[in-house]
């Protein structure tokens, strides 16, 4: 019997389609290549988060409905799958399901695989965003609520009837902006609508690429909401780096560059700090910080692939100022005991 030692290779031993979507920082597709190379540990994890790649597996043979596998993998101190563990996940598998991952399960599977130590449950707005991804990448309508959501952005009823708005149905309107031309509708939910359905609509948006108008609407959104607001409304600006580099130059002026922001920028925005001046910014505004917070921020940062070795770099940039040599220093004296 043939060693399987992916899970590439065990659904394709099973005759099944699938796809990768990363769920750790932005829900997002893994390139199939690239999910190969991860797989044979020739390349690191690239959206590492807390020391754990968490990603879905969408499978399915001919006309079947899809299943899902949500993953939460740890990876070694170079971003690297720990094979061990992933071996582990795999041999559990076989051992429920034979060869074939769509077979029918009985109750005693079901529990197996529905509480196995490497199983995660996505947030409610994860899962909605990811939902409108597989549906659209498949070829599938999109939910119930996506009729609504567009009849409510486009001002065909009330807009004091937000609360019947659902979060998937906001989803799926930010996923086909583009194929169903609802970005303008989404502009003016930023002119019109209450804080609640903006502050919803910035939750789907900050995992899909957003058009240059939406997001310079957003933008001045962000430099007008409270304080206790900004951080979603930037979360926003994820995909367009541009704007998340001049929003982060703004709050750095105004001092507003708290926890909050802080970790707000390591978790969705993070692709603004391959900018040598907002990388120095960041991680002057990060030194102000306690020390144990100083410490997990750079600890999560450093960890993602394109960012390590510009962020290493800066550990021995003769122009930082004592406050981050302090706060570095406490990094090592942390690493050390």
């Amino acid at each position: 019997m043939t060693q399987i030692n992916t899970l590439s290779e065990f659904l394709a031993t099973a005759n099944t389609q699938f796809q990768v979507y990363d769920l750790g920082r932005r829900v997002q597709s893994i390139d199939m290549m690239a999910f190969h190379q991860i797989e044979e540990l020739q390349a690191p994890y690239p959206y590492p988060i807390q020391g754990h790649a968490q990603f879905a597996i969408v499978f399915w043979q001919e006309s079947q409905t899809p299943y899902i596998w949500f993953l939460k993998l740890p990876l070694d101190e170079r971003g690297l799958l720990s094979p061990a563990q992933r071996t582990q996940f795999i041999k559990m598998v076989i051992e429920a399901l034979g060869r074939d991952p769509t077979q029918p399960l009985s109750d005693e599977q079901q529990e197996l695989l529905g509480n196995h130590p490497f199983t995660f449950k996505p947030s409610q707005e994860k899962l909605a965003i990811f939902n409108a991804l597989v549906r659209q990448q498949l070829g599938q309508q999109a939910s119930s609520q996506y009729e609504f959501a567009v009849q409510y952005l486009s001002g065909q009823t009330s807009l004091d009837n937000w609360q019947q708005l659902g979060i998937q149905g906001i989803a799926d309107v930010c996923v086909r902006a583009k194929q169903f031309d609802h970005t303008e509708q989404l502009i003016q939910c930023f002119d019109l609508a209450p804080v609640e359905v903006q502050a919803a609509v910035c939750q789907c948006l900050e995992h899909v690429y957003i058009e240059p108008e939406l997001a310079k609407r957003i933008y001045r959104s962000l430099n007008l909401v409270p304080n206790d607001h900004k951080s979603t409304y930037l979360r926003a600006l994820a995909s367009n780096v541009e704007l998340s580099q001049a929003a982060i130059k703004e709050l750095d002026k105004q001092d507003k560059l708290g926890q909050e922001l802080l970790i707000t920028i390591a978790a969705r925005n993070w692709l603004a700090l391959k900018d040598d001046q907002i990388r120095k910014i960041y991680l002057e505004a990060l030194a102000k910080q306690p020390q144990g917070f100083f410490n997990q921020v750079f600890a999560d940062i450093v960890a993602i692939p394109s960012l390590r070795n510009p962020l290493l770099a800066e550990l021995r940039s003769p122009e930082r100022s004592n406050q981050l040599s302090t706060a570095i220093g406490g990094v090592f004296k942390a690493l050390s005991q």
